[in-house]
């Protein structure tokens, strides 16, 4: 079941996130900035901070439902959200250190990354 719940919400968090990107471009189509983006990666913080204290604190959510919005909808609506929150838990549970080297890897090497994907594109092509 936990699956399904995962695979319903990443399929609509996907979706809103797609609606929303294509939106903010075309309100904003003067901008050159990725602010579709920027808008879904910071949305998508907030909220996982808000199901996350919801969830933990006030007991507010099952397993499943929390499951859904988080793992499955925020998961498909941006990964940025894991990332910070993953983040700001090593820095509450002390590891400081952890969290700096969680954010420098992520950015670094997602970066880095990013870039080897376009040339190995490219000799493909």
């Amino acid at each position: 079941m936990s699956y399904l719940v995962v695979f319903i919400g990443a399929g609509l968090g996907g979706l809103c996130r797609y609606l929303s990107v294509t939106t903010l471009h075309r309100v904003f189509s003067g901008i050159s900035f990725p602010i579709g983006t920027l808008f879904v990666n910071l949305l998508g913080c907030f909220l996982i901070g808000l199901i996350a204290q919801l969830a933990e604190s006030r007991s507010m959510l099952s397993g499943d439902v929390r499951l859904f919005l988080t793992v499955g909808f925020l998961g498909g609506f941006t990964t940025f959200s894991s990332f910070g929150y993953e983040t700001l838990q090593l820095v509450r549970d002390g590891q400081v250190l952890y969290a700096f080297g969680n954010v420098a890897l992520q950015l670094l090497c997602g970066l880095v990354l990013v870039w080897l994907g376009t040339v190995v594109g490219r000799l493909m092509g």
